[in-house]
């Protein structure tokens, strides 16, 4: 076999070993193996491509070596609580990977008419473009270097509507002769980078989420686009399989909210508070101790984790009490709400390095039809996706949301610093049902303190 031969069965393997991968991804159980699989498919696709002759192997393997340490670097020292930070960089730097593709092949090539190769350069410029500025955005909000709220100014779907249609219409003009106009081209790259920032500052830090899964999606798409303009049929089929999942991901993220994906992109969602402000009523709170005796006496438990566990990095002492829950004799279950935390699955990978068993995971589904006969339910740094503002007002921003409804439990304990909103900025009246406790504190602190309350008990 030549080696054309060889290198196209290469990229077949590899495109196999990812989709089996992607689908290993999809259970807790399988998912590091998936991750394993995809990456040695990726190995294999990289490995494939270094065999076409007339590569410059000296740069090729100067940015594998940069690559690998940013890679080792990135995962040593960048902190679980920062990981929706990291994964939108990367979902912006594979944008940007795709739009310098794209540029550098209209730069070699020039071609002088209309056709596959210019309207794939066209496609990946614009929306790596709008994948790039769009993911530094989003990190920006999600490491609040700039505010989380929703950033409106007047008129603002008007002028993002008069800059996509005039970069579509300096799109037609390139295309008609792409090698006379390399400014409209640069032009075309310009609006596409500017979309990108004006696309996702309206969007608030409670809609992270769906802006992560949907910005992946858009960096596959773009790595799909920049294969059909290098003719590379592996990075077609790995783009499509990004594009893709983002999407479905996106869609799922959309349906956890019960909120469509233009009213998440164009809602301007947490930019006002609407329905009850300043709830008011009697706020119990409770010391460590008498949390102790409540989870004491409770024969089932369900964790419910946030944001705030992740912050204070608890997830290790939560899975040490749960076990001494259960050593207790009580059934205990961590309910994990699609859009906790700052990106999907956020809190399943934090209980998974905390090495927290995958039965006892479950959804919002599977325990608000029981939710009643449930002893003690621990809040543990959620607002959000408990607010029972989001089923009982209809003038709440969260209105139609699906929530873990905690106060249905005979008991709620919400472990919290203070009585602030969450990230969509809405108040939650959970914090003065007559059955809430509040447990003012850092998650970690707090739940260490109930763990050495056991411990000396035994």
């Amino acid at each position: 076999m030549n080696n054309r031969v060889i290198i196209e069965l290469t990229y077949i393997t590899a495109a196999v070993l990812f989709c089996f991968g992607i689908k290993m991804l999809s259970s807790p159980k399988t998912a590091r193996k998936g991750n394993l699989v995809s990456a040695f498919g990726m190995l294999l696709a990289v490995v494939a491509t270094l065999l076409y002759k007339g590569l410059d192997l000296r740069w090729i393997v100067a940015g594998m070596a940069l690559g690998a340490v940013t890679g080792v670097l990135a995962a040593r020292l960048v902190q679980m609580t920062a990981m929706p930070q990291m994964v939108a960089v990367f979902n912006g730097f594979g944008g940007a990977a795709s739009l310098l593709v794209a540029w550098s092949e209209y730069h070699i090539r020039q071609p002088e008419r209309i056709g596959l190769m210019p309207i794939a350069v066209a496609a990946t410029v614009i929306i790596g473009a709008v994948t790039f500025t769009g993911s530094m955005i989003a990190y920006a909000k999600l490491a609040e270097r700039i505010p989380g709220r929703p950033i409106l100014f007047p008129h603002q779907h008007l002028v993002n509507a008069v800059l996509g249609i005039t970069a579509l219409g300096c799109t037609v003009i390139f295309l008609m002769s792409p090698a006379a106009h390399y400014g409209l081209f640069l032009f075309v790259m310009l609006i596409a980078l500017v979309l990108g920032i004006l696309l996702v500052i309206p969007i608030g830090g409670a809609d992270m989420p769906v802006v992560i899964c949907l910005l992946n999606s858009y960096s596959g798409l773009a790595a799909a686009a920049a294969g059909f303009v290098i003719l590379n049929n592996v990075l077609i089929v790995s783009g499509a399989l990004v594009g893709a999942s983002g999407i479905i991901l996106t869609r799922i993220m959309c349906k956890a909210m019960n909120r469509s994906l233009a009213n998440v992109l164009f809602g301007g969602f947490g930019a006002v508070r609407r329905g009850k402000e300043g709830y008011r009523g009697e706020v119990k709170s409770l010391s460590v101790e008498d949390a102790y005796y409540l989870l004491e006496a409770a024969r089932s438990v369900i964790f419910v984790p946030g944001y705030g566990m992740a912050a204070a990095q608890a997830q290790h002492v939560v899975r040490e009490l749960g076990e001494l829950l259960e050593s207790n004799g009580a059934e205990v279950k961590y309910c994990i709400h699609p859009i906790a935390g700052r990106m999907p699955g956020h809190m399943n990978v934090l209980l998974a390095e905390a090495n927290v068993p995958y039965e006892q995971l479950v959804e919002p589904e599977d325990v608000n039809p029981i939710m009643d006969t449930v002893d003690v339910a621990v809040v543990i740094g959620a607002n959000d996706v408990v607010n029972p503002a989001a089923r009982d007002e209809p003038g709440s921003p969260l209105y139609g949301m699906p929530i873990i409804e905690v106060d249905r439990a005979r008991t709620c304990i919400v472990i919290k610093r203070s009585l602030n909103p969450g990230f969509a900025g809405v108040d939650n009246p959970l914090f003065f049902k007559p059955n809430t406790r509040m447990l003012f504190g850092d998650a970690k602190e707090v739940v260490s303190a109930l763990v050495a309350e056991f411990k000396e008990a035994a």
